[in-house]
């Protein structure tokens, strides 16, 4: 056989390779993924989901009961009576069908947000051109309703067929899309510490303080929920509120550029000042925790191009400095 007959074997990849080649997730993005699988993403069906599902099912079949009852003893007292229970029975549960609708439309929406975080964590760390598209294309769907993030996603649009690295199109997707989204996140994480501290260095109740912080929290999370594309119901907050509180558990031994001792160190200049200022000064910080640990669990794609923000970074004035 000649020379120029030889078959050509065209070079295959290697599976070991391109395993290898893979970059490894850093500790930040493990923490984020950990914290979401403990809220937002769905979990095996275990021992506790089966007895509060029991539970919960026991609880309808009494309320249904019970409605049963009554619609009876409307219709008993009077015809009338009883029409106008079915009435307001059926009036009920058509405002208890749109609130479910709502609830699962918010759920589904946060667990789309966080798969797609993974599915970006994973094309960025495969540099899979293909997967990139894709989970770009999803990403431009998922706010297509905005109006001031259209042209954005018009341009993003246009660039996923001209690049051709997938890493690449993800750095490049997180300047269009996302680090916008994070200017917005950080400016109500600002507010909401500078509120927490104003009002707890002037309150005179401790109660009050609790209240007012609990209340800032819980807005300050739905907030960033709605900022990012969640806009979670009540059950989806509620879950979402796990994987905050999850991920500053997680996180809690591993901040560097805003690490416990710096914090202790503010919160004892102010205590020297005034007791109430330092008590501000506290609170502050943790609503800045907190506030950062939402934009690490609702953000639809991990840190890559922009660094992960620390309470120095957001909110500077609890620390002395900048006072803008």
């Amino acid at each position: 056989m000649a020379l120029t007959d030889a078959p050509v074997v065209e070079n295959q990849p290697d599976a070991y390779a391109a395993e290898a080649a893979r970059a490894p997730p850093g500790p930040d993005e493990i923490a984020v993924e950990a914290a979401q699988r403990k809220g937002v993403l769905p979990r095996g069906f275990g021992w506790s989901g089966l007895f509060w599902s029991a539970v919960g099912s026991l609880a309808s079949l009494a309320v249904g009961v019970w409605i049963d009852g009554l619609i009876e003893g409307f219709f008993a007292r009077s015809l009338a009576l009883g029409w106008i229970g079915v009435a307001l029975l059926a009036v009920a549960g058509l405002s208890l069908l749109v609130l479910l609708a709502r609830e699962l439309g918010g759920l589904f929406r946060q667990r789309a947000i966080a798969r797609l975080h993974v599915a970006f964590a994973n094309a960025r760390a495969d540099d899979d051109r293909d997967a990139a598209r894709k989970h770009t294309r999803e990403l431009v769907k998922l706010y297509d309703r905005r109006a001031e993030m259209k042209a954005g996603g018009e341009r993003l649009l246009g660039l996923t067929r001209e690049i051709v690295d997938g890493r690449d199109l993800v750095d490049i997707a997180e300047r269009e899309i996302v680090s916008p989204l994070d200017a917005r996140a950080r400016r109500e994480v600002a507010a909401a510490a500078k509120r927490v501290s104003l009002v707890t260095a002037i309150s005179p109740r401790a109660l009050i303080d609790l209240l007012f912080v609990i209340a800032q929290t819980i807005r300050l999370i739905r907030r960033i929920a709605e900022i990012y594309g969640g806009r979670p119901g009540l059950l989806g907050f509620v879950r979402l509120a796990r994987s905050v509180g999850a991920h500053i558990a997680i996180t809690g031994g591993m901040a560097v550029g805003d690490s416990i001792l710096q914090q202790a160190l503010g919160h004892g200049i102010a205590a020297r000042i005034s007791a109430r200022l330092g008590e501000g000064v506290l609170n502050g910080m943790l609503t800045t925790r907190v506030g950062l640990s939402a934009m690490a669990v609702c953000r639809p794609m991990p840190y890559a191009v922009d660094r992960p923000p620390g309470v120095r970074d957001v909110a500077p004035f609890l620390f002395g400095g900048d006072k803008t």
